[in-house]
């Protein structure tokens, strides 16, 4: 797998758009890829937090009502948990959004591929950054073992390091492994 690779298989149309949902709160993300083999970008979130305490994510957040739309929602989010500033041109594609099964967030996730990064810097929102061989990452995809999680759709977990992505991270990652014959 390329990074020239990625960045055909991935593009797609940019709609940002914010649609009404009363059924969920808006979110987005930020899916990173870089490097000549390319590495993917994640993040542990601290024990502490409200939603999503100690799981791996992409970096992102909820809609603010100062956001332009749900893109620079993710940019901003992004520059602020990591330290990464990627601006919209930066942006090659969209995946489908995905819901989180117990804190009510609609998310869409963005993608940007890039040939290099700078060094990241995680905020109190980021309890580790972590760069993930993208490739041997998603050959761990196996489907979720918790019947519970499959409420909403079918359910996958992905593996790094002992650590297991689960829910709407899985549920994006899985979209890029099907993008790909690996």
């Amino acid at each position: 797998m390329f990074l020239d690779d990625l960045k055909s298989t991935l593009s797609s149309p940019v709609i940002p758009k914010l649609e009404s949902n009363e059924k969920y709160r808006l979110a987005s993300v930020l899916v990173v890829i870089y490097g000549e083999s390319p590495i993917v970008v994640m993040t542990e979130k601290p024990k502490h937090m409200k939603f999503h305490a100690g799981e791996i994510s992409f970096p992102g957040g909820k809609f603010d009502a100062d956001d332009s739309d749900l893109l620079e929602t993710a940019l901003r989010e992004t520059s602020e948990e990591i330290g990464l500033t990627i601006t919209r041109d930066q942006v090659i594609g969209q995946l489908e959004s995905v819901i989180t099964l117990n804190s009510g967030f609609l998310i869409t996730p963005f993608v940007s591929v890039i040939d290099e990064i700078p060094a990241l810097s995680a905020n109190s929102e980021v309890e580790r950054i972590f760069h993930i061989p993208l490739e041997p990452f998603l050959k761990t995809m196996v489907p979720d073992p918790d019947p519970s999680h499959n409420i909403i759709q079918e359910m996958y977990t992905f593996e790094y390091q002992d650590q297991i992505v689960w829910g709407a991270s899985a549920r994006i990652l899985k979209q890029i492994k099907n993008s790909f014959v690996l």
